[in-house]
């Protein structure tokens, strides 16, 4: 009996559903502008965004020039239409083009928002490429320094420092990644410290500068054992410079104790180093120099 009376509703809906694809179908195919035009309002308030969008695709090229209040509304909805159904590209394109056509409208303030909220959300993980969130950025700040009273202003604000916390993970793994994988190749001792400067130099405030400001004292130390002896003075004055500089700012880290021990050992073997240059030095001065020592023959006269 439950079988049976699933099947009826079964049957029902698919009439309907059918009934409702062939309606639509016929709208399109012999429907007047008109008729397309208040069937896409319809769909729209009933947020059926998918055929909503089709029906307003279709007519907006064709109310240009006609009605300029139903082309506006057209193109306008169209644009909410693809954001709804999370085709965010699209989206930000046509909000962007709205903006552009109608500055005078009620919504080109809202249009110019939605195309920076748009590229906001089309931006991706942060482990990706990251020009869709640089450009996202960019829109939300152009946003605030045209409309800087919008009701959007302050979360227009906190989107860009999400989108900026985003970029601040991006480059913290990719500094990691180098410390990581430095073992393999000392190139990427040294890439890692140049990352962590760029780092701590793009994002002064980071809640990640305490980890890698130690892990710069590690890669620094590690480049400068690997180095070639006429190297290896520089660099270990850098581990000092580094190991410093981590003291000042984090006198109470979890790391120091390890950071100290690079400490002790550079210090060590700068002394080493310090003690080879003395010698050569001396070794140089007290060598008596062979130039004007040539011995001359006496001649004997006969």
């Amino acid at each position: 009996m439950r079988n049976t009376r699933f099947g009826f509703f079964l049957l029902i809906f698919t009439a309907v559903v059918l009934g409702s694809c062939s309606k639509f179908a016929k709208l399109q195919k012999e429907g007047t502008l008109e008729q397309k035009y208040e069937a896409a309002l319809q769909y729209y308030k009933k947020a059926d965004y998918y055929r909503a969008g089709l029906l307003f695709e279709e007519i907006t090229p064709l109310l240009n020039g006609k009605d300029a209040r139903q082309a506006e509304l057209a193109q306008f909805y169209n644009a909410y239409c693809n954001f709804k159904q999370s085709n965010y590209n699209m989206a930000q394109f046509l909000f962007k083009n709205f903006y552009e056509t109608f500055q005078r409208s009620e919504y080109a303030q809202e249009s110019l928002y939605m195309h920076a909220y748009s590229l906001y959300k089309d931006s991706p993980n942060s482990n990706l490429d990251q020009t869709n969130t640089l450009t996202a950025i960019s829109a939300l700040q152009d946003f605030i320094n045209t409309y800087p009273e919008s009701a959007f202003r302050e979360e227009s604000t906190q989107l860009i420092l999400e989108l900026r916390e985003k970029l601040e993970r991006k480059a913290y793994d990719k500094a990691k990644l180098y410390y990581k994988t430095s073992e393999a190749n000392i190139a990427n001792y040294r890439s890692a410290v140049v990352a962590i400067n760029n780092y701590q130099k793009d994002f002064p405030d980071s809640k990640y500068n305490e980890e890698l400001a130690f892990l710069r004292v590690d890669a620094q130390y590690n480049l400068a054992k690997l180095s070639f002896a006429e190297k290896q003075k520089e660099r270990y004055q850098d581990v000092s410079k580094y190991y410093l500089a981590f003291l000042d700012k984090y006198p109470n880290s979890k790391y120091l104790r390890q950071a100290e021990r690079y400490y002790e050992n550079t210090v060590k073997e700068l002394g080493v180093i310090l003690e080879a240059e003395k010698a050569e030095k001396a070794l140089k001065e007290k060598k008596p120099s062979d130039a004007g020592k040539l011995s001359t023959p006496s001649s004997t006269q006969n």
